[in-house]
């Protein structure tokens, strides 16, 4: 069995190997592609969507329990490095 988790920003249930995790370094939102960072990390799809659903629903901030809601610029770029890197579909 693979490891299941659920993304913040749609809340599907989907493997590990297909979300971005995403920690909170000092406040601001990091992206852990490598899957290892220390702390506490979340879980989203890597698409603009989700990471803007979840910021409209404040997902990041509840699920890494900080006090105020961080910027997901870093978030973003890095799903907008994913997306140019992946292959095109045929």
């Amino acid at each position: 069995m693979e490891p299941v988790r659920t993304c913040v920003g749609c809340r599907r249930r989907e493997p590990r190997w297909a979300l971005l995790r995403v920690v909170a370094v000092e406040g601001e939102l990091v992206p852990d592609v490598a899957q290892r960072l220390p702390g506490r990390g979340s879980w989203v799809h890597p698409t603009t969507a989700c990471v803007e659903q979840a910021v409209h629903r404040r997902a990041f901030t509840r699920a890494l329990r900080l006090s105020a809601g961080p910027g997901a610029d870093a978030v973003l770029a890095a799903v907008a490095t994913i997306a140019t890197d992946a292959p095109a579909a045929d």
